[in-house]
């Protein structure tokens, strides 16, 4: 049994906001690092696949939805709506980032001391983009987490890029936000597990980072993207009011 788990989501192709995290001690000292998905549509898919696949089994990996639509794109399965980002990032990938983004489970369940019976998802149990918030409805919880079995005492997911805590019918729910994407504030936000529950937040600098990827990123427009998500200019009102509709509330998505 596991006795500290790291868990990074949504990392979204950034690579110095994920070697800032690396380097954090706790990260390194952690017994199992889980990364629950989303982790390459973004200026850098290809050296942030790279990166993490050099640093061995110690990394679990679950895929999110942002990780299926790469492959879809390559495959010719998505839409004349698709993502630029999205589209972009696909035709970087080689074939063994493929291979490796195909083989991602949805999920993985850990026993971790304090939190027993763990699991680990993108976005719910049940579905790679399906939208749970932390002041959600309690209904609405039940629903999702309604085929789950008796024995998941915590669920750990991603996904809406905002790092929250909350007990839900018994169960502890987890989202150690984005370290790529921030909603609300800076940095590169990821969480501690066991025997408790920690969120973390790792500050790096801004402007060197943002330098770093218009230099190494051929996206058109990677240095409007790295100014817009690094700087977090999406405020978390802004991120709730967006992802709202998609948790069965009123009004227009403006993100």
């Amino acid at each position: 049994m596991p006795s500290r788990v790291a868990v990074l989501s949504d990392i979204h192709g950034v690579l110095p906001a994920l070697e800032a995290v690396l380097a954090e001690p706790d990260v390194r000292a952690a017994s199992l690092v889980v990364l629950t998905g989303d982790i390459a549509t973004g200026p850098q898919p290809t050296q942030v696949l790279d990166r993490l696949t050099s640093l061995g089994d110690r990394f679990l990996w679950i895929g999110g939805n942002a990780d299926r639509e790469l492959l879809e794109h390559r495959s010719g399965l998505s839409g004349p709506d698709t993502d630029p980002l999205t589209a972009w990032a696909a035709g970087q990938l080689r074939p063994d980032h493929l291979d490796l983004l195909a083989g991602l489970p949805k999920s993985r369940t850990l026993s971790l001391r304090g939190l027993g019976n763990v699991l680990f998802c993108h976005a719910t149990p049940r579905d790679d983009e399906e939208v749970v918030l932390v002041d959600s409805r309690l209904d609405r919880w039940r629903d999702v987490f309604g085929e789950l079995d008796d024995d998941i005492r915590t669920v750990v997911l991603g996904h809406t890029h905002m790092p929250f805590v909350r007990l839900v019918h018994g169960r502890l729910v987890i989202n150690p936000g984005s370290v790529g994407m921030p909603y609300g504030r800076t940095g590169a936000h990821w969480a501690l597990l066991g025997p408790g529950a920690e969120l973390r937040t790792t500050d790096f600098d801004l402007d060197a980072a943002v330098h770093e990827i218009v230099r190494d990123s051929a996206y058109p427009d990677a240095a409007e993207w790295a100014d817009y998500f690094l700087r977090a200019r999406a405020s978390d009102v802004d991120a709730l009011e967006a992802f709202g509709p998609r948790d069965g509330r009123g009004g227009p998505p403006r993100i």
